[in-house]
């Protein structure tokens, strides 16, 4: 069933659909009145609506909320060095979302090829948060991912605090390292964050993981293979759903 985010909030149980939203379920999707739909108004809570109206403006009346609660039990900042092509970032958000990401950040590394403009870092953006909007709805999310950038790995660790912060570092993979992620997953508690950074193709700088674990940062293993920029936060969205959602469920 279609899934839509709305900012509003039901008044007397009822949804007035901004114009791109009712195009598309009533243009696209050829609702009509009685067609049930699913909405996630500003509360973040999921509810099962039916359109009660099309015209002038599409109306929907809630029927009751759904009561379920799609988002992993830790809100989970990814912040990936600049990769060089612009498909790899629109990978990143979108697969990142399905996984249960709440935010995914892109700042320019020292070794990123890509650098985004000023005067078009705000379009750039903007695709992403749709590709994130689109993919939170596709996956039944419960909230929306938000899509950030920052000019250098400084500014964003500092824009970017978490109960957790830890690094994908090549070099502990190499080094046999194996427990400092499993280690972490198993501290991190219901409603806490963790932060991770990602290096750029060609990765991260010696000189930046320093700077990193002076900042209190955790180089982490993401097993013995080289991952690719694009593959390795999909990988640890993975670690963190299967230590905190599948394998706590069986304890």
């Amino acid at each position: 069933m279609q899934r839509y985010f709305l900012d509003a909030h039901p008044v007397d149980g009822l949804l007035t659909l901004p114009q791109d939203v009712a195009h598309h379920l009533t243009t696209v999707l050829r609702a009509q009145a009685g067609t049930k739909v699913e909405v996630v108004p500003s509360d973040h809570r999921a509810y099962l609506a039916e359109v009660v109206a099309t015209t002038p403006q599409t109306t929907v009346k809630i029927i009751e909320p759904l009561g379920t609660d799609s988002e992993l039990p830790v809100a989970v900042t990814l912040l990936c060095g600049l990769p060089k092509t612009k498909e790899k970032p629109e990978l990143i958000v979108q697969k990142a979302t399905e996984l249960g990401a709440r935010k995914v950040v892109f700042f320019e590394s020292e070794r990123s090829i890509s650098h985004w403009a000023a005067n078009k870092r705000a379009r750039k953006l903007g695709r992403l948060q749709k590709i994130a909007d689109s993919a939170a709805e596709q996956s039944h999310r419960n909230c929306q991912p938000q899509v950030e950038y920052y000019a250098d790995l400084a500014t964003a660790l500092a824009a970017e605090p978490a109960d957790f912060r830890v690094v994908a570092w090549e070099e502990s993979a190499k080094q046999g390292e194996t427990a400092a992620l499993a280690q972490v997953l198993a501290k991190i508690k219901p409603g806490q964050s963790i932060a991770a950074v990602f290096g750029p193709e060609g990765g991260l700088t010696t000189g930046e993981v320093d700077q990193m674990t002076a900042a209190g940062v955790t180089p982490v293993g993401l097993g013995p293979r080289i991952l690719r920029t694009e593959t390795a936060p999909l990988y640890l969205m993975a670690a963190i759903s299967y230590a905190l959602e599948l394998a706590s469920s069986r304890k």
